[in-house]
């Protein structure tokens, strides 16, 4: 497990590296001349749980966007997604982005990726670099004959190489590949043989379902190793969805700062008499809008009486099914019974009041 701390950056309010708390990104997928739904859609990512969210900037004046975001009342860091022009990369800083996304190979002559450097460094911007399978120089294609994680890696590498000769270290590297295994392996070497600062994610990942799977492996398992600052997960769905889905993985290691309530429960059996499936669903999604103020809170919601208490005594508190009827446990012990149309309305009190303790 790699744990040495990689370099400090800041992206507007959030730290990136240096051994802050993983950041969840998404990115805006509405035209990028409607700058009225864009805003629109930035502000629903931050009511998701987004950290820093990413705009496609295809022409100089899209870049007005980042000042119209920021009279709007937009507080999370904005990133300008930018390809081959270095004049859009000078406009998006101008306008107020907070970090530029480029790779400098395809920005072309090496006194325009200065030019952008400088206007980074002088507004004080870090600059992401992104690599992916499908934009690799034709030389390491034929050297490596396929996007391999070597190929990825070396990519990555150089690009930082071109922007440090131009004065310039803010830097965070981003690998990308559809192919999960080799993923894990280039983020792995470009960890071992720098500090820069990463930015997880799995390409092309596809629907929300599979996506998700991939996802969490891939991003999940570096995270576990100790690698990744930043993570976004990539869905063809609703970018909230992404949010979402992000936020679960850190969830799942127990790396959300901003608390979370934990809802399990039981897959059921032929013992289940209650409608398990319906109760989880609303606790889920009604638990999502709770401030947890930086707390864990497990809340079970399980099928029968028989397993509940028991499997779920690690819970704060929760439900098991009877029939027609739910136990309340709190730390395993049973409290008393709810008539199944209490146990929503119930659980959520306990949760608010949990939550304000």
């Amino acid at each position: 497990m790699n744990t040495s701390l990689t370099r400090r950056v800041c992206a507007g309010k959030v730290v990136i590296g240096g051994g802050a708390p993983v950041s969840v990104q998404s990115m805006t997928n509405v035209p990028a001349e409607d700058f009225e739904e864009t805003v629109s859609q930035i502000l629903r990512l931050e009511e998701a749980g987004c950290d820093i969210v990413r705009l496609a900037v295809p022409k100089e004046e899209c870049a007005a966007v980042f000042t119209l975001a920021k009279q709007r009342g937009v507080s999370c860091p904005l990133v300008a997604d930018i390809h081959f022009d270095y004049k859009i990369a000078l406009a998006a800083v101008r306008a107020g982005a907070d970090k530029i996304r480029i790779n400098p190979g395809n920005i072309g002559a090496e006194w325009k990726v200065r030019e952008v450097a400088d206007a980074c460094r002088a507004s004080g911007l870090p600059i992401r670099i992104g690599v992916n399978g499908g934009s690799l120089d034709k030389k390491l294609l034929e050297k490596y004959g396929a996007p391999t994680a070597d190929a990825l890696a070396e990519s990555a590498l150089y690009e930082a190489e071109v922007l440090e000769a131009c004065g310039f270290s803010d830097i965070v590297i981003s690998i990308k590949s559809s192919n999960v295994r080799e993923m894990r392996r280039a983020n792995r070497l470009v960890r071992e043989a720098s500090d820069y600062p990463l930015h997880l994610g799995i390409t092309e990942a596809g629907g929300e379902y599979p996506g998700l799977v991939k996802n969490a492996i891939g991003i999940g398992s570096l995270l576990e190793e100790g690698i990744g600052d930043t993570i976004r997960v990539s869905l063809t769905a609703d970018p909230e969805r992404e949010v979402l889905a992000g936020r679960e993985i850190l969830r799942a290691l127990d790396m959300d700062p901003r608390g979370f309530v934990e809802v399990i429960s039981c897959p059921t059996c032929g013992r289940t008499k209650i409608d398990l499936f319906a109760l989880e669903r609303r606790v889920r999604e009604a638990a999502r809008g709770i401030d947890c103020r930086g707390k864990h809170l497990r809340v079970a919601v399980m099928g029968c009486v028989v397993n509940g208490p028991g499997e779920a005594k690690e819970a704060d508190f929760g439900v098991a099914g009877g029939d027609g009827f739910f136990l309340f446990f709190r730390g395993g012990k049973p409290e008393g019974r709810l008539a199944e149309e209490e146990a929503f309305g119930f659980l959520l009190r306990e949760i608010e009041k949990a939550a304000e303790s």
